[in-house]
């Protein structure tokens, strides 16, 4: 199923919505430093343009009087200093200019990034199945990049170059009639609409390349992160034609993409030349009839290619802002995708007490139409330990994703010491409940990182008492590195029993008053089982406890076992019970006794 909100479904164009939205970081809500900055910026872009137009007339002024008779060498050196020293002024005032700005530029993008990064954490479990990974940063990097060079360009390009035009013009006109400015405004016209019409046909080349880009970066990525799993099935090859396919795209893509940047190249260079033979035709036509001086030649090529340096430039500069506007379209949509599961207006940390946990009739389907939990209704009393039991596709896990809020029933609600989870902050809701899963992921970091991961803050001295707790203390002790040891990406450095008892130390670090037992120990063997049920048990005590179990010689013990069958509670009772009355439960217990009976013959004959 495709999310609607998904960022690719994006419109076909960067859109003016889209620059109003980012233009108010130019003016930083309290940052007084960083808004004297920007006025300082612009300050210097204005002393930057007066001092590069007073360069064509030292220049001229230069070459009028070389050209006259008599003309002291002092006064004409003195025209040449101040025309170097006018180039010299526009360099320094544009750099200085940068330097004060860069920091703008750089702090938006970090509000910005931080902003993105914390709203795709509080997206929902359900929009983050349905995405890839690599796509996603993609997405996010590409607008957070384009955010300094979005506010660079307008402030430092755009806005200059539009004052620079209005300054020829006006120069134009007084010195050589309104023909010249009318020929400049004509020809500047017809190369902003030949560039932004051709930019437009390239932007629709440019999203085809990055959407292949994405595809391939998310292709590469999955297919590295399952490494295990090509390798089982011995799909190296199929994975490199996989990858070669989507690159190929991109290749294609790319290909077609720079060939039509050539073509605009050539049109934007065959435009400004035009103009230029043309007014130096004017001008020296002018200088023959006695209108004009040798200099006004040199001055109206130099005012001319003062304007084409930025014109030319305006070309790359409006293809980088329609692109970064379709970069940052998409990660604005992303920004707007709503999260699924909110906070309740005003709502109020939970408070546990006892900790007893009510699911009161929930219902509840990943897709419409089709219902994974069918009203399901129990109480874990406080302090109690509860088992949930059943054949694949019961609804099991989908109890501990419903009491972590990853989702809200459709029907029916859950209650922690007659609080109900929706109404309370999620933040409280998690700080109050431990888990350790049946797919344990770590981050690719130290031992002590993701044992310490459970409490912010823990000291070396308690990571090393949730590991002992967690049995794998004796495992630690004998890596080279210890607690400094790297786990690797996603924990692969490690076994499944290894990575399965981190969590456990991980969960008994944070402490929580509600505990959820996810196939706790499916990866582990027997005997190591075995010492981790103790530490488990001593875990629980006086915790209320969710135990979710396949093999249900580990909850035999259990206060109450609810035992789910096609969403629905079949059977619940302790096990001597459900064992007497032989119903669901006595069949799996019987069918994994004789189950453990030939795995124990099979032993027995090896």
């Amino acid at each position: 199923m495709r999310d609607s909100t998904a960022p690719e479904q994006r419109p076909e164009k960067g859109s003016l919505k889209t620059m109003l939205r980012f233009l108010p970081m130019l003016w930083p809500r309290g940052e007084g430093e960083l808004k004297l900055r920007v006025v300082v910026a612009v300050a210097l872009v204005l002393i930057g343009k007066a001092t590069t137009l007073l360069m064509p007339f030292a220049y001229k002024a230069v070459i009028d009087r070389m050209s006259g008779h008599g003309e002291a060498f002092a006064l004409v050196a003195a025209m040449v200093l101040a025309y170097c020293g006018a180039r010299f002024g526009g360099v320094l005032a544009d750099n200085l200019r940068n330097a004060l700005f860069e920091k703008v530029g750089q702090r938006a993008a970090l509000a910005l990034s931080s902003l993105v990064f914390r709203h795709v954490h509080s997206l929902s479990l359900r929009f983050h199945l349905e995405r890839r990974t690599g796509s996603l940063t993609k997405i996010v990097e590409r607008g957070t990049k384009s955010i300094d060079m979005m506010l660079y360009f307008l402030l430092f390009n755009i806005a200059p170059t539009i004052i620079e035009l209005g300054a020829i013009c006006v120069i134009f006109f007084v010195k050589f009639g309104g023909e010249l400015v009318a020929a400049t405004l004509a020809i500047v016209a017809i190369y902003i609409g030949f560039t932004r019409w051709v930019t437009d046909w390239r932007a629709g080349l440019q999203r085809q390349m990055n959407e292949v880009d994405n595809k391939a970066i998310g292709r590469a990525v999955d297919s590295l992160l399952n490494y295990e799993t090509v390798k089982y099935f011995g799909a190296e090859e199929r994975e490199a034609r996989r990858y070669n396919e989507a690159v190929g795209a991109f290749t294609r893509a790319a290909v077609r993409n720079e060939v039509s940047l050539a073509w605009l190249n050539i049109g934007q260079s065959l435009i400004t030349n035009a103009m230029m033979a043309g007014a130096m035709v004017f001008t020296v036509w002018g200088w023959s009839k006695g209108r004009f001086t040798p200099g006004d030649v040199v001055l109206v090529n130099s005012l001319l290619m003062q304007l084409f340096r930025p014109l030319d430039m305006l070309g790359w500069v409006y293809r980088s802002i329609r692109q970064g506007l379709i970069d940052m379209e998409a990660m604005f949509t992303l920004l707007d995708t709503p999260a699924e599961i909110v906070d309740a207006p005003r709502a109020r940390p939970l408070s546990v007490s006892r900790g007893v946990v009510r699911f009161e009739d929930v219902r509840f389907g990943y897709e419409p139409g089709r219902e994974i939990l069918k009203g399901v209704s129990f109480e874990v009393p406080a302090g109690s330990s509860v088992a949930v039991v059943g054949p694949s596709g019961a609804g099991k896990s989908t109890l501990a994703r419903l009491l972590y809020r990853f989702y809200d029933p459709t029907a029916g609600r859950i209650l922690i010491d007659d609080q109900d989870i929706s109404h309370v902050s999620q933040a409280s809701l998690r700080a109050a409940i431990g888990i350790v899963p049946q797919d344990t992921v770590l981050f690719n970091d130290t031992i002590a990182y993701n044992i310490a991961y459970g409490r912010e803050g823990a000291a070396p001295d308690e990571v090393r008492a949730a590991a002992r707790g967690a049995a794998i203390d004796g495992f630690i002790a004998m890596l080279p590195n210890e607690y400094e040891s790297m786990v690797g990406e996603r924990g692969l450095k490690l076994s499944g029993g290894e990575k399965q008892r981190v969590a456990i130390a991980r969960t008994l670090l944070k402490n929580p008053p509600i505990l959820i037992l996810d196939e706790a120990t499916s990866a582990l063997d027997s005997r190591t089982e075995e010492a981790i049920q103790a530490t488990l048990a001593n875990a629980i005590r006086d915790r209320s406890t969710i135990v979710i179990a396949h093999r249900l010689s580990t909850i035999a013990d259990a206060d109450q076992i609810i035992v789910l069958d096609e969403g629905r509670v079949a059977e619940r009772g302790t096990h001597q019970l459900l064992l007497a009355k032989g119903g669901l439960y006595a069949e799996l217990w019987n069918r994994q006794a004789a189950e453990r009976e030939l795995e124990a013959a099979a032993q027995a004959a090896e």
